[in-house]
Formats: structure tokens, C-alpha cells, sequence
């Protein structure tokens, strides 16, 4: 049998051009998006290692407190999520003892992620209280790929050596993990990379450009707090307070806790709004007395979760409290609580929420022009895509109808 050189040339630069082909993904199918799904991709995740990623995913385990889910929800890929790395689903209800006895109660609080997503209420949970990675469950529901956000509430306390137990083992059992850097794991705690870790999910799921304007418009809340306060002589600034009115610190025999200005909680106060933390000391969930309170007086109060939900008027009314009623801020009824965020460790994409409350709370002249509780509805719709009665929903679920109330 002879061979025309002509054909073997011809087969030759078929087979080449085959080739370069599957290299360079352009035998991929065009996705829902109109982008060409390009096959198995590589992405660097913020532990700066090399990350494999499947053509399609479809399945997806996320181990943090909501961040990864409320990304996905943006995306449309909700119905991904296969598993959860923790118990922060839940509906909360809390009473509270008001003066002369009477009663007052709480109802139905959550994250903005777990009304929105009902159905991961009755999703496996990976790291239940007080115990490690469950493997074997990870492994029965074979993820496409995991998701770990260090500084969530199963990484919150966490070590080197531990992340990368936990590394080697999810890559024994074959399973891409991309690894996100929280604020409690950055080298100091700031917000500042929150939109690293948007954008790195994004390209997970190819979906850059939705995920960089999401990241722009959260940056762009802070960007103008920032603007509004730049200028505040230092001593024009008001000392606020984060106090947790803890239950855990009442029957510790404290009064509340603190947080120290090497907490994220500090730099939402300092480095966001421009005022000055009250409390000098460092640390976070520091149990401080009545009479260390009382000489502290700040100016302004902001209440955040802190085992439980904790409004204004417990502070105002509650004859647990009866002591911290003299508090300069108590009785200029300068107390605001800030949203019901349950296991809200590494910051939500909620934070902005909180960072007005706070910034409002110093300055409200310089805010007079902004009704948060109109803001947080935009808010909502410009992160979720949620018409306004949803936006209403998320308000309350997140406890904030206080501020149409007080129209703050």
C-alpha cells in the first residue's frame, strides 16, 4: 500500500490542530451564559495553592457561615449546594424581661441566606458542635468541589497544622478544595480582602463579572461612609462601644463583653466610621464588669449579637441592666442594635449593614440624609436581586424594623 505525502501531511496537521484543540478548550460547549465551558480549569485559591477544578460542577459543599451560599443564590446556583459546615440554618426566638415585669419577645430571626434558602435547612451538616470534619459524610455526598472559608465559625479557632490535616484528607479522598481567607485569618482584620474572596468564588463558578460587580458595589458602601467621616477632628470623634450583653457574661458574673481594637468589631468603629473604640484593652468576647462599663461611659452603644439577639430597649429597661441605665449613652438613648448575624465569624456580605449602623450611630448629622432603614432595602436588592417585598422580609429577619420605627 503506498501514501500520498500530501495526505499524510493533511492528517498530520488534522491531528495537531485536534490537539491544540483539547489544549486550549475550544471543543467546549457554550454554557447557559453564552461563555465556552473550556473543560477542567485551574484556579489559585487564597492559600495560593493550585486547584483543579471539574468542567461542570454541580455539586458543592461549602464549610463557612452563609458566604459561599449567599454567592451562589446572586449566581443562581443555589440548588449546587450539597452540604453545609455548620448548624447556623436555624430560626431563633428570644424573650426578654422589660420593667415592671412585662414581657417581650423575638421572633423568627435569621440570615439574610436562610430565608432566602430554606431547603439548606435540610441539608447534611459536615462539622457539627464540638467535633472535627465528618469525612465519611463528606465523602457519601461526592462534591464536585469543597469550599472552606478559614475564619467561619468551624475554622474560627483553628491552626496551621489543623487546616492542613484537613487538607491533606479532603485530597486523599480526590475532592478539589478551593480555601478562602476570612478577616479572623488575615494578617490583621479588616474587610479588606472580603472582595478577594468574592472574585476567587466567581471564577469557581465562571462567573467574574457578576462576582467583581458585587465586590465593587460592597466596597463602594464602605468607600462612602469612609468619604462622610474622612475629615472628623480627633476630638470631635464620639467613643462607642461594641457591648455584648451576653447571658454567658451575666452568669460569669460580668455585665457584657468587649472587644479590643485588634478586633474586627475595633476596626469597623475606628478604621469604617472614624470614631474612637471606648474600650482600650485587646481581645475579643472580653467579659467586662458593671463598674468597668460605668467608667468606661461611652458616648454611643451598638449592640451585636452576642449569644442571642439584644435590642435596645434590654438595655434601656431590663432590671438585669438596671445599674448601666446611669451609662451616658443610655440615657442620651444613643443605643442601636446592630442585625441578628448568627455565626457571622468571617463577615457576611452583609457586613455594609453593619457598618452603617455603626456610622450612623457616631454621626448622625452626617447621615441625617440617609434612612438606613430604606438604604438596607436597596441594600438587599442590589446583593440578592430580590424585589422589595423580599427586601421588607430580609428587614425583619434580620430584626432591623426598629429602624423604621425610630426612623433612623
Amino acid at each position: 500500500m503506498t501514501c500520498n505525502t500530501k495526505t499524510i501531511g493533511l492528517a498530520l496537521l488534522t491531528a495537531c490542530l485536534l490537539a491544540l484543540a483539547f489544549s486550549c478548550g475550544c471543543t467546549g460547549t457554550t454554557t447557559d451564559t453564552g461563555s465556552v465551558d473550556s473543560g477542567a480549569r485551574t484556579v489559585t485559591d487564597m492559600r495560593g495553592r493550585a486547584v483543579e477544578l471539574p468542567a461542570t460542577i454541580e455539586r458543592v459543599v461549602a464549610i463557612d457561615d452563609g458566604f459561599v451560599e449567599g454567592l451562589l443564590y446572586r449566581f443562581g446556583m443555589q440548588d449546587r449546594i450539597v452540604g453545609l459546615g455548620g448548624t447556623w440554618v436555624q430560626d431563633y426566638t428570644y424573650p426578654f424581661e422589660g420593667a415592671g415585669g412585662a414581657t417581650y419577645e423575638y421572633r423568627n430571626g435569621t440570615n439574610p441566606v436562610s430565608y432566602l434558602i430554606p431547603g439548606l435547612a435540610d441539608l447534611p451538616v459536615l462539622v457539627e458542635t464540638g467535633t472535627a470534619i465528618n469525612y465519611e459524610t463528606l465523602a457519601s455526598l461526592d462534591p464536585d468541589v469543597v469550599i472552606l472559608r478559614e475564619g467561619a465559625w468551624a475554622f474560627s479557632a483553628g491552626s496551621d497544622e489543623a487546616l492542613g490535616k484537613t487538607i491533606a484528607t479532603i485530597d486523599s479522598l480526590g475532592i478539589p478544595l478551593v480555601i478562602l481567607v476570612g478577616p479572623p485569618f488575615q494578617e490583621s482584620p479588616t474587610i479588606g480582602h472580603i472582595g478577594e474572596e468574592i472574585r476567587l468564588v466567581g471564577e469557581v463558578f465562571s462567573r467574574e463579572k457578576d462576582a467583581d460587580a458585587l465586590a465593587s458595589y460592597l466596597d463602594d458602601q464602605i468607600k462612602e461612609i469612609r468619604r462622610r467621616t474622612a475629615d472628623i477632628p480627633e476630638n470631635e470623634k464620639p467613643r462607642m462601644m461594641q457591648l455584648g450583653l451576653s447571658p454567658r457574661a451575666r452568669q460569669g458574673g460580668g455585665a457584657g463583653m468587649a472587644w479590643g481594637g485588634d478586633t474586627i468589631e475595633s476596626y469597623f468603629i475606628e478604621e469604617i466610621a472614624n470614631a474612637k473604640n471606648a474600650y482600650r484593652g485587646t481581645g475579643a468576647f472580653v467579659v467586662v464588669s458593671t463598674e468597668q462599663i460605668l467608667a468606661l461611659d461611652p458616648d454611643v452603644i451598638v449592640l451585636p449579637t452576642a449569644q442571642g439577639y439584644h435590642p435596645a430597649s434590654e438595655l434601656y429597661t431590663a432590671p438585669y441592666y438596671r445599674n448601666l441605665q446611669e451609662l451616658t449613652a443610655v440615657k442620651n438613648h444613643r443605643v442601636y442594635a446592630l442585625p441578628w448575624t448568627p455565626f457571622n465569624w468571617a463577615k457576611r456580605l452583609e457586613y455594609p449593614i453593619e457598618a452603617m449602623v455603626i456610622a450612623k450611630a457616631a454621626y448622625p448629622d452626617r447621615f441625617a440624609d440617609i434612612q438606613v432603614h430604606e438604604w438596607v432595602l436597596d441594600f438587599y436588592q442590589n446583593v440578592y436581586g430580590v424585589d422589595r417585598a423580599t427586601a421588607e422580609e430580609l428587614r425583619s429577619a434580620q430584626w432591623l424594623d426598629w429602624m423604621v420605627e425610630a426612623e433612623f
